[in-house]
Parts: C-alpha cells; structure tokens; sequence
C-alpha cells in the first residue's frame, strides 16, 4: 500500500484544483523555495491523515482557506488516493480514496465518495497500520530538532506511547476507581447490616403485639362486611321497587307522551294548513282588488266599444249604399272609357291613313303649283325684261335673295323640329305621371285597407301584451305576497331556535350567514344541526338531548379558515362562535357497540363522511337504549354514555339524569325548518327575479308594439293625407297635357308652314337656275306650253282629290277629338272623382272600420264576462276556504284542549318521576359507598360469608362496638410489623449477597491491577528492546566506524554519575525507570568510549535524533514515511548515508518515502522528483526530470 496521488484544491496556497502526478512506491522528493508551498502541501496531508488539525473555530477554518485576488473561496478539499491492491485497507477496490472537505460551517470526511465520520476515518486508516501511538510516518519541520533537544524523561514517555502504555494506565485508573467505589459501598453495607440487625430485635417483639390486633381487626372486617353488605341488600331492594313503580308509570307516560306527540303533530298540521288557507284567502284578496280593477277598466272599454259601434251601426247603411253607388258609377265610368278607347284606337289609324293621303297629295299639288308658278314667271320674264342680261341679273338677284331666305328657313325648319319633338317628349312624361299618378290613387284605397288592417294586428297584439303584463303583474303581487309570508315564518323560526341559544351565539351565526353571502368561504361549512338530518323522529330527542350547544358549533376545513373567521367577528364586534377545524380534529376512537338493545348514536344521523371527525367528537362516545336500565348497564360495563329515546341519560360513573323535554321546542326541528324556510324563500326570490325580468321584457315588447302601431298610424294618416295633393297634382298634370297637346299642334303647324315654304324656295330657285341656264326668249316654247297645261289640269285634279279626302279626314278628325274630349273632359275625369270618393268612404269608415268595431265590442263583452266569472269564482273560493278555515279553527281548539289535559297528566307524572330519579340517585350513590366501603375492607375471610351474614343486625352492630373498644388499646401498634420484619430479612440476605460479590469483584480488580502493571512492564520493555535494536542497527549503517545505543536510567541510579545499565541488561522495574538516554561513538565501537548525545555536536545531534525516529518508525512499522526537509541540519558525509538508509529501506521493507530537501544527495536517489512553484499567491506541483531538481538544489546552495 502507498500513497498513489493527491489532489488539493483551495487549500492555503493552492487555490486552483492541483492534481499530482502519480507518487512513486518507492522514494518521492520534493523540491522548491522557500515560502513556494512545500510545507503547505505536507499541511494538506496531514490535514487528512493526523490529528493536527481537529476541533477548530470559525477562524481557524478561515486561514485554511485559500486567500489571494479574485474571488474568494468558500470551500476547501485534501483529497489522498491509495493504492490498495495488497488490500491492507479492508475497503473493496484496488484503491481507496480518502478526501476531507473544509468550509466556514463545514468539516466532513469521505471515503470513496461516501460520507464518513471522523471516527470511522481514523478506524481505516488503524486497519491498514497507521497507529495513534506512533505518529512518526508524518516527521514535519522540527520534530528532529525537538527529539534532539528532548529530555531524558521525555525520551521515556516517547518510549511509553509507542509501547501503547496509555491505554495499560487508562484501564488501570478505571479499575483503582471502581475498587475505591467497591470499599465505598461495602462500608455502606456493613452500616446497613448493623442496623438492620438492630430493628429485627425490636420488631421480634411488635409481632406478637400484631398478631392479637390482626385477630381483632380481622373479626372488625367481618362485622363491617355484614353490616355493609345487609345495607347494599336493603338498598337493592328499595332500589327494585322504584324501577317497578317507574316501570308501571312508563307505560301510561308513554302512551300520553305519544299521544301528545301526536295531538301535537295534528295542532302543527292544522295550523299550517290554516295559514295556507290565511295565505290563500289574502291571495284572493289581492286577486279580488285586481279584479276590481279589470271589471272598472273592462266596463271603460265596453262603453267605449258600444258607442263606437252604435255610432258606426247608424250610418253603415246609408255609408254601405253611397259606397255601392260608388262602385256602379265606377264601374260604368270604367266601361264607357274603355268603349271609347276601343272606338278611338279604331278611329285613330283610319285617320292617320287619310291624314297621310291628303299631306301626299298636297303635297303633289304645290309641286305642280311650284312648276305652273315658274312657267308663268319665265312668261313674265320674257316680257318684263328686253335683254337677257337685264333678266340674268334679275335672276342672280332673286337667287340671291332665295339663297339667304333658303338659310333661315332651314333654321326655323330645325327649329320646328326640335320644338315639336320637346313637346311631343313632355306629352309622353305627362302621360307616364299622369298613368302612375291613377295607378298610385287606384292603389291608394288596398294600400290604406293594408296598413289598416296591420295597424288592427298591432293594436291586437299590443292588447294582448297588457294582458299578459297584467297577468304577470297578479302572479308577481302574488309572489311578493308569498315571499313576505315566508319571510315572517322565517323570522319567526328563527326567534324560536335564538331562544335556545345565547345571544353571543345567535349574533355570531348571522353575520358568518352575512358574511358568506357577500363573498365565497368555501371551507365554511355550517353548525352541526345545519349539516345532518335525522331521518326517524324517534331519534331526533336523544340526539338533541347529547348534543345540546354543541350542535350550534361552526365546522370548518381548516385552522386557518377557523382563525379568519374568529378575528372576523372579534373585529366587528358581531358575536362570538365555538369553530371545529376538521383538519385539527382529534377524536378518540371509541371501539363500535352493536346489541339488539344498544346501538351507536352516531349511526341514527346522516351526514356527509368529510364532516364525521366533528360528529365522532361529538357524539362518538354515546350509545341509544330502549330503557334506563339497560343504558346504566352497558354505561357501567363498555365504559361508555347512553341515553334513551325519552332523554334520559346514565354516564359510565352511574350518574343518571332525566326528565320530561318538550318536544315542541325541539332545535333539530326548528334549524331543520329553518333552513327549508331558507330555501323556500331563497327559491321565492329566485322566482321574483324571474318574474321581474319578464316583466320588463313584456314591458319592452310593449314598448316595442306601441311604437309599431305609433309608425302605423303615422303610416295611415300619411296615406289618407297624401290622397288629395295626388289628385290635385293629378289635375295640375291633365290641365298641363291639354296645354302640351294645343302646344303641339301649333308647332306641327308651325312645323309644316316652314316645311311648305322651303319647298317653294327651293322649286323657286332651281326655277330661277334653269332659267338662268337657259336663252332668253320672249315667249314659252312648245313644251313649255304643254308643260305648262299639264300643270293647271293637274292642279284641277289634285285639288278635287285633295277636297275629298280632307272632306274624309276632317270628319274622322272630327269623330276623334269628340271622343278625346269625352275621355280626357269628362270620362277621366269621372273615374278620379268616383275613385277619390271611394277612398274617402273608406277612410271615413266604411264596413271594415264597422268589423273593427264589432270585433272590439266582442272583445270588450268577453273580458267583461271573464272578469265577472273570475269574481265569482273568487267569491265562490273566499266562501269555502273561510268555511273550511273555521272548521279547522274549532277543531284545533279541541286538540288543544286535548294536548292540556294531556300535558298536566304527563308533568303530574314527570313531577313523580323527578322525586323517584332523585330517590334512585341517591340509592345509587349510597350502593357505591357501601360497594366503596366493602372494598376498602379488602380481602376477607370465608367466614365473613357465613357465620356473621346469619346474624341479626342489632347483634353485629352491638359486636362492632366492642371490637372497636378492644381496637383502641392498639392505637399506636405498629401495623407492619410483620412486612417491615420481613422485608429486613429480606434485605439483610441481599446486602450479605451484594457484600460477597464485592469482595469477590476486589479481588478480580486487584488481580487485573497486576497483571495490567506487569503487561505494561513488558510492553515497555519489549518496545525498549526492540527500539535499542533498531537503533544501534540503524546507527552502525549510517556511521560505519561508531557505535550508538539507547540506556535506561533508574531512581536507583541517582547518585552515582556513572552508573548506567545498557539495554540488554535485566531492568528492575518499569516504575522504577526515570528516562531514556542516548550513548554514540562516531570514532570508536569501545562502549566505554561512547558519549552522552549532550556532549555532540549539532548536526551530530540531528543525525542521532533521526536514527532514533528510524528506530521507532522499524518498530511500528509504516507503509509509507513523510519527511520536511530532515536533512537540514545534517552534514553531507550523513546525508549521503541516510539517503542511502531510505533507498534501502523502500526496497526491503516496502515503504514509500515522501520527501521535502534542499540538498542533492536524497534527490540523487529519488525514483520521482516534484518541483514546487509558486505564483500570483498560488502554488503549483508538477513533475520534473532528476537534473531539473538537482540543478534547483545547487541553485539554491549558490
């Protein structure tokens, strides 16, 4: 085993994670400057391996630590790796890891990764032979001066420690102790034995005085147990005739307590019926003023209805016959009209045909015209001028005059044409306005019939709405009146449960109440009584009866909710409650109780399982009985309280109580009640809330309708106001077409003037061309001659063809406008004025306003009739229900008649009972004196059941008084004589037993004193022998030509300066040792020449102190050797020698030598080199090559 590696981090100078090579088994040297780190790095190992460094404060931990720039280090770890393959250390593995952690709060071990105490380190690290006594494998600076300066007696206490003499002298200390505690206790016991004997002869003689008081006392006990015992069988008995006379009594009680139940049930059944019938009768009352109400609107509107329908009624039929009339006109305006379009649209191409002809034919005959006028013209111009250049220039001058009147005609023709196509446009537009105009007042009368007719739905279905406001108005006054009820019964309810609680407590449940309806507390539950439900009524007494305040306790989840809720109410000053936090509660398991006549109270109540901790505590202890008997039995013998149904209670010490409860102030009721009048109104209010939002919704439809009819009144009055401007306007519009139509004919007149003329100034101009072109004769030629008589023959015949046919047109002209005059004069204007009438008829109301009228009567009769049917039935209702609340009246006076007589038997009866439970308890308290008094005589004889049972009572009370007289004279006797005698007996064997083990454990410690001394003896002198050895040995190799030897010195020795005794001589004692000295020769192997290590020099002293550590590291022999810098007082000649001694122990004996030196020669044999740096306030190690550690060495010496 050796040390394998070591890895330092934040330890002293070695700031950063420094992991050193891997150590050489054998010889290892470390080399560096002084301050570099060398002792720091033998610091840090025996930080991990020795004692050096234990037990240190905050402080001391600090300067541990790395201190330097940068950032500052918190921890610190000595990591130590050895190499265990000949497993010499009894952990697994091939090798085992040892490291020690430091911080400022922090000091741990580990071994292998696993956390270890120190202990358990230390215990390792003595397995694999680091002995506590021989701390000289670790040899820092120093310890070779401090060996060297070393006093005799000093060497000697070395000498011991190695021995291992410590622990001889430890158990020797322990063992003189224990024997002086040993004397110290059998002095004590002999006292004792002194004194026991003592009190034994006094107590000889009290034990006959015993035995006389013993016989007396006995025959006293038997007395008492007789007296006793006939009292316990009187009261028994006294008792047996009570629970008979109660047992007898029970019966009739219980018939009249069921029976008073009962009556009571059927007083609480008919007086709620009663209210219903109370409630009912106010909501009749209520309904009957609504009903009032309605029978006043309804005859309102049925009046109304009347007269609207009379007055209708009377002028319908002259209305209906104008209307008829009306119609015919109507009808036979419409027929001639559609007659005299027909004729007209025969007429109208006839006459256009002919219209045609005659414009064709005169046209024909200006033409002709045209060419007769420029013949005769030309004719004239023949005899007008006389030469030809006068008639030429005539003619330019005519043409030129034709040519600029040609232009403006061609204007004026335009023109014309434009104007008669305006006119003939705005003809049309008039005619288009004038057809929509008829068409709008056609369908002016459907249209007004139409928004009629809505406008009667919208009124319809606006009626219909009030009367399902007006009956959500009765169902709210109704609701409202149910809600106020319950609210009173409420109120009520919750007076009567107030008065069985205190006023602290009531006040404290309301504002919790209040509280949880302003904001969520889900972990607040409710009260006891709030949270179960009895479901048989049998049991709802008992129950209440156990739990008393205790159900009016506030279960919540937790200590947090409890405490919020407390300070809640501290806070506002708002009462005060007793809180069960679940999670806090703790009750006792009490082992469950199932008999046919005791069952668990707890199982006659349901509840949900999350709240059964508060209900376990509550009433986890209590069993139900049939009666008060079996309850006191099983209360006596399960250690338990019963109660049974009628409340009476016995407790597990016997104690009874009891009495009549009245059952009509029952709480479990009142809160059960309570809180379904709770839900009742919550659920009221709910429906209110309902109620009220289809109110308003109603009331927005209402709304709504009401502006629906407003737009269709508008609509109508629209309608009807915007008929008379139509007819109006339509006038306007006919007068304004016959004004286009006279316009249009003048400009088609115009039209063909301008037309006629511009024919004639072109013929005449193209007259005056030709006969400008032509020569200038004096008269015609020939065919002008015979052009000129075809023009007047036809002239003559086209105007004879045109006087025929205008003759035909102007007669179908004449036809035509009679007939547009009889339309647009009188037939049109006909039909509007018949039409306007109808549409006033039936605005100012014709058949269908007369319908709406009749239809409203009809209405206004059945709501009438509705109303007083509902009023009859209400009366009808009102006389029964006040019928049947009368009888109800007069039978609850007899029930309650009933339930008195009833009641002062039962109090008769309870206040029997009272005096009987009194009796009774009592007669059960005396029984349990005289079971106490029985008891206290504890065991007694058998004749105390026989002989003295059989006698009277004035005989055992007349013996007790003399027994008690012949027991006076024994006043003072001692009554324990006999145990005190025995128990000095007793006592004085046990002391003589104990006084024999001491002497017998004196004498094992004496003999383990001496062999302890004479095991140290040999211990020493054996490691004295052994060291001696080693060290002659060792000196003889390192100084070849002396000798050298360890010499005891003994107490007999002083005196004589010269005498000493060598090592191997025969001590007289270990006692007797004073020191150990050192005797060398350097020059001489002749004993008498050697010299006391006082008398050398320094290095010569150095050189012996480490032989001697040589010597004691060979005795305790040590895997491996760590020296600091040894070598530094030795010269070289030594230093060569020791150096070779570390070579040749690390190859025999197998050990590992760590070294620190500054001189070459135990470099020179160093199978590995180390060189130490430091920098920045940091030190490093590495590996260097022998020469680079040889070249630092001489460096240094330089």
């Amino acid at each position: 085993m050796h040390i394998k590696q070591i890895i330092i981090q934040g330890f002293k100078s070695y700031k950063e994670q420094t992991i050193i090579e891997p150590f050489s088994p054998r010889t290892n040297v470390i080399v560096g400057r002084n301050g570099s780190g060398k002792s720091n790095f033998f610091a840090a190992i025996r930080f991990v391996l020795s004692d050096a460094y234990v037990n240190m404060n905050r402080e001391e931990r600090q300067a541990l630590l790395h201190e330097g720039s940068g950032s500052a280090v918190m921890s610190a770890y000595v990591e130590i790796i050895f190499d265990n393959t000949d497993k010499r250390f009894s952990e697994p593995g091939d090798e085992v890891v040892i490291r020690r952690t430091i911080g400022l709060k922090k000091d741990e071990y580990s071994v292998d990764k696993k956390v270890q105490t120190r202990s358990d380190v230390l215990k390792i690290l003595e397995t694999a032979g680091f002995a506590k006594e021989n701390p000289f494998y670790i040899v820092p600076q120093g310890r070779v001066a401090h060996i060297t300066n070393m006093k005799e007696s000093e060497r000697l206490n070395l000498l011991k420690e190695i021995a291992g003499t410590n622990t001889y002298d430890d158990r020797r200390i322990q063992s003189l102790k224990i024997m002086a505690e040993t004397n110290s206790k059998r002095e004590k016991i002999d006292e004792l034995l002194d004194y026991i004997k003592e009190r034994l002869s006094e107590l000889e003689e009290e034990k006959d005085e015993l035995r006389d008081f013993q016989n007396k006392d006995k025959e006293r006990r038997c007395l008492e147990y007789a007296h006793w015992h006939r009292l316990q069988e009187t009261n028994a008995a006294t008792l047996e005739q009570i629970e008979e006379a109660r047992q007898g009594g029970a019966g009739a009680s219980t018939k009249d307590r069921a029976q008073l139940a009962k009556t009571e049930k059927e007083i609480g059944s008919l007086e709620n019926r009663c209210n219903e019938l109370r409630q009912k009768l106010q909501l009749l009352d209520i309904e009957r003023a609504q009903l009032d109400e309605d029978r006043k609107s309804t005859a309102r509107a049925l009046a109304k209805a009347e007269l609207k329908s009379k007055n209708l009624d009377d002028t319908r039929h002259a209305r209906e016959q104008t209307q008829r009339q009306q119609e015919a006109d109507l009808k036979d305006v419409r027929r001639r009209i559609q007659a005299a379009e027909q004729e007209l649209a025969k007429i109208v191409p006839e006459y256009e045909k002919w219209k045609a002809q005659e414009a064709e034919i005169r046209l024909q005959r200006d033409v002709a015209s045209a060419g007769r006028k420029r013949l005769l013209d030309k004719q004239t111009h023949s005899t007008q001028f006389k030469t030809k250049a006068e008639r030429d220039a005539f003619l330019k001058s005519e043409i030129n005059d034709i040519t600029t009147t040609l232009g403006a005609q061609k204007a004026n023709e335009m023109d014309a044409k434009e104007q008669v196509k305006s006119v003939e446009a705005s003809i049309k537009q008039l005619e288009r306005e004038i057809q929509r105009m008829r068409d709008d007042i056609e369908a002016h009368g459907p249209k007004r019939n139409a928004l009629a007719e809505k406008l009667s739905k919208a009124r319809e279905v606006r009626d219909q709405l009030h009367e399902e406001r007006k009956g959500k108005r009765r169902e709210d006054d109704r609701l409202r009146s149910l809600v106020a009820n319950t609210k009173q019964e409420m109120d009520r309810a919750a007076a009567d449960l107030s008065k069985g609680m205190d006023a602290h407590t009531k006040k404290g449940l309301a504002e919790i109440r209040r509280l949880k309806e302003q904001r969520d507390i889900p972990g607040a539950y409710g009260t006891l009584a709030e949270l179960m439900t009895v479901p048989v009524e049998a049991y709802r007494l008992p129950i209440e009866q156990v739990g008393g305040q205790s159900l009016f306790h506030y279960v919540v989840d937790n200590e947090e909710t409890a405490t919020m809720l407390s300070n809640h109410l501290f806070d506002t000053q708002r009462g005060r409650l007793t809180f069960m936090p679940l999670e806090q509660l703790r009750p006792k398991h009490v082992k469950p109780l199932r008999a046919a006549d005791a069952q668990p109270l707890l199982g006659k109540m349901e509840f949900d399982p999350k709240f059964e901790k508060a209900f376990q505590l509550v009433f986890g202890r209590w069993i139900i009985c049939p009666n008060l008997a079996v309850a006191s039995q099983y209360a006596r013998t399960h250690g338990l309280d019963a109660i049974t149904p009628e409340g009476d209670t016995s407790n597990k010490r016997g104690a009874i109580a009891g009495g009549y409860v009245d059952s009509r102030r029952s709480r479990l009721e009142l809160v059960q009640k309570l809180n379904e009048l709770r839900d009742l109104y919550d659920q009221q209010q709910q429906e209110l809330s309902s109620l009220s939002k289809a109110v308003d919704e109603i009331e927005q439809k209402i709304t709504s309708a009401n502006t629906e009819e407003y737009k269709l009144e508008q609509d109508l009055r629209k309608c009807e106001q915007d008929f008379e401007p139509l007819r109006t306007e339509l006038r306007r519009k006919l007068s304004q077409l016959d004004r286009e139509k006279d316009h249009l004919e003048a400009a088609e007149k115009r039209r063909s003037e301008v037309e006629k003329n511009l024919k004639e100034y072109d013929d005449t101009l193209a007259a005056h061309q030709a006969e400008l072109a032509s020569e200038f004769k004096k008269a015609l030629s020939a065919n002008e001659e015979r052009e000129l008589q075809n023009f007047s023959k036809e002239l003559q015949e086209l105007q004879k063809s045109l006087k025929e046919i205008g003759a035909k047109r102007l007669d179908l002209e004449g036809r035509k406008k009679l007939l547009e005059t009889e339309l647009d004069a009188h037939l049109r204007p006909k039909e509007d004025q018949l039409r306007s009438q109808a549409f006033e008829s039936s605005s100012l109301g014709g058949s269908g306003s007369y319908k709406e009228a009749a239809n409203e009567l009809k209405k206004a009769q059945k709501a009438a009739a509705e109303v007083e049917s509902q009023i009859e039935s209400n009366e009808e209702n009102k006389e029964e229900i006040s019928g049947e609340l009368a009888e109800l009246e007069n039978t609850i006076v007899q029930k309650e008649q009933e339930l008195q007589e009833l009641q002062k038997r039962i109090e008769h009866y309870q206040k029997k009972m009272e005096k009987n439970i009194q009796t009774k308890a009592r007669l059960v308290s005396q029984a349990a004196e005289y079971a106490k008094n029985i008891r206290d005589l504890g065991i007694l004889p058998e004749e105390a059941f026989g002989k003295y049972e059989k006698m009277k009572s004035e005989q055992i009370e007349s013996r007790l008084r003399k027994v008690n007289e012949a027991l006076k004279k024994y006043k003072h006797i001692n009554k324990k004589a006999f145990d005190q005698y025995n128990s000095f007996t007793t006592q004085r064997e046990q002391l003589l037993k104990r006084r024999k083990e001491l002497d017998t454990s004196q004498e094992s410690i004496e003999e383990l004193i001496e062999h302890l001394d004479q095991a140290k003896d040999e211990a020493i002198e054996r490691t004295f022998k052994q060291v001696s050895k080693e060290f002659s040995t060792i000196f003889e190799k390192l100084v070849p030509a002396g000798h050298g030897r360890l010499v005891i010195q003994r107490k007999s020795d002083r005196g004589k300066k010269n005498r000493t005794v060598e090592s191997d001589e025969e001590p007289a004692g270990v006692e007797n040792y004073t020191g150990v000295g050192i005797s060398v020769s350097f020059n001489s192997k002749v004993a008498d020449e050697q010299q006391k290590i006082q008398q050398l020099s320094g290095g010569q002293k150095s050189l012996c102190a480490l032989c001697l550590i040589f010597a004691l590291q060979a005795a305790e022999s040590s895997p491996f050797v760590i020296f600091d810098e040894v070598d530094a007082n030795l010269d070289a000649q030594y230093r060569t020698a020791v150096a070779a001694l570390l070579e040749s122990i690390s190859e025999t004996q197998k050990t590992q030598f760590i070294c620190t030196t500054f001189r070459p020669e135990i470099v020179m044999v160093a199978d590995k080199c180390y060189g130490v740096t430091f920098h920045n306030r940091t030190s490093t190690i590495d590996c260097v090559p022998t020469e680079e550690a040889l070249n630092f060495v001489e460096g240094q010496k330089k």
